[in-house]
């Protein structure tokens, strides 16, 4: 979805920049300013070493550093490699409350070359925030993202 305007501003924004971690961050400050209705927006990043997920560069409240696999809503989605909308994260069955503000969150694997890197995770303070149309803009958005990084 290079052709909606959102995704644009984020091809453009990370033109001739390969470096992860400075894309990440400048990713999470675009989706956070540009989502109405969330608290939350980054990334937990894949440590092959303690097998688990590690915080990376995000926009908004102290989050949880540490998320093992298969825990969680970004635990989950990283196991199954598929994302995941929680309409209200209250029923999620495991949810880590990072912040207790949240009611909702979707969660999109990193997945580059068949590599599981990590997950982008947005939370609002709204049940079901997140709709169909957003869960394919954040695709897509992760689609750009990965496109731009080695």
């Amino acid at each position: 979805m290079k052709n909606t305007l959102l995704g644009q501003q984020l091809d453009s924004l990370l033109t001739n920049e390969t470096n992860f971690i400075a894309n990440l961050a400048n990713t999470s400050a675009l989706i956070f300013e540009s989502f109405p209705n969330i608290n939350w927006a980054g990334f937990y990043l894949y440590e092959h070493q303690n097998n688990e997920l590690i915080l990376g560069p995000f926009q908004g409240k102290v989050a949880c550093m540490h998320i093992a696999i298969g825990k969680g809503v970004c635990g989950t989605a990283f196991k199954e490699g598929k994302d995941i909308v929680v309409d209200n994260v209250l029923e999620f069955p495991g949810h880590i409350a990072c912040d207790a503000a949240s009611r909702s969150e979707i969660v999109v694997p990193l997945i580059k070359n068949g590599k599981k890197l990590g997950v982008l995770d947005i939370d609002s303070p709204s049940e079901n925030r997140f709709t169909k149309d957003d869960r394919l803009t954040l695709n897509s958005l992760v689609e750009i993202l990965l496109d731009h990084c080695n």
